[in-house]
């Protein structure tokens, strides 16, 4: 069965509580670029033609890196991102064609 997004939220960041890594406060802007980090990873790969699902280092696993990165910052600060995002798809709905802009 499907995981919902609380449920990745909650194993992402109690696997990052394990791990040892909310022993100490958490700084949000580091660990917002370790996210956008996984995001330059998944750049490098996908440029180096590494695709493949369950391949280390490949497009896909970085993605999954991103997401897990996201889901535990969400979880330590008890953030409802399925809620949010709920909201946030209603809300672009109503917004113009790329937003008004050019792209």
């Amino acid at each position: 069965m499907a995981k919902t997004i609380p449920q990745w939220i909650e194993m992402c960041h109690t696997n990052a509580r394990r791990k040892g890594f909310w022993d100490s406060e958490r700084n949000v802007g580091e660990m917002l670029m370790l996210i956008v980090s996984e995001l330059g990873e998944a750049v490098e790969a996908h440029r180096a033609h590494q695709h493949g699902l369950e391949m280390k280092d490949s497009f896909e696993d970085e993605l999954a890196d991103t997401a897990i990165r996201l889901f535990d910052l969400c979880g330590g600060l008890n953030i409802d991102l399925e809620k949010q995002l709920e909201w946030k798809m209603a809300y672009n709905k109503t917004r113009a064609v790329k937003h008004g802009k050019a792209y």
